[in-house]
């Protein structure tokens, strides 16, 4: 089954708004976190972390789920397939890792930090390990980001998969 160039466009316009959103909310988790990193005192970062956990539960989820749904539809409405290209194969992993980040890794994480803030176990002048997990998940997150969106762009050519005699899949 195929689509109408019009109603793929409406698709891949959502799509893009939805990635950058998630992009949106990358960027935020960086100012956010280095905000609270750098905060005088406790109140101060916990209401970045009160942000952070709002945002992990909020768009940060729903951004990621409708990229994902429409990047599916994209692939099987249309002639890209879910495993045709390498590209599309490479954008779909590091779309799963996404998946893990952005639904189960910020939510934790941030709900650690609000939890240990709270508690006054964290202090704002040095980097605990809930904030370095923290970090790790955002550099994850904004390099794979960044990869996805390089592939969508340059959609390397010489990347369709062939079968064992060589003839190309699909």
């Amino acid at each position: 089954m195929k689509i109408s160039m019009t109603t793929k466009r409406w698709l891949v316009t959502i799509h893009i708004l939805f990635g950058a959103i998630m992009f949106g909310n990358t960027i935020t988790f960086i100012v956010l976190n280095i905000a609270a990193t750098k905060a005088p005192d406790i109140d101060l970062m916990q209401k970045y972390y009160d942000i952070m956990y709002l945002l992990s539960i909020t768009t940060v989820r729903g951004s990621t789920f409708a990229t994902i749904i429409t990047g599916i539809l994209l692939s099987i409405l249309t002639k890209w397939g879910l495993f045709k290209f390498y590209w599309i194969i490479a954008k779909e992993i590091l779309s799963v890792i996404l998946l893990g980040l952005n639904i189960w890794g910020m939510y934790v994480w941030t709900n650690r930090a609000l939890d240990l803030a709270r508690i006054n176990d964290i202090q704002p002048t040095n980097l605990s390990h809930v904030q370095i997990d923290i970090w790790i998940g955002i550099v994850i997150q904004l390099i794979s980001l960044i990869l996805i969106y390089v592939l969508s762009v340059f959609k390397p050519r010489g990347g369709k998969l062939k079968n064992k005699r060589g003839v190309n899949v699909g």
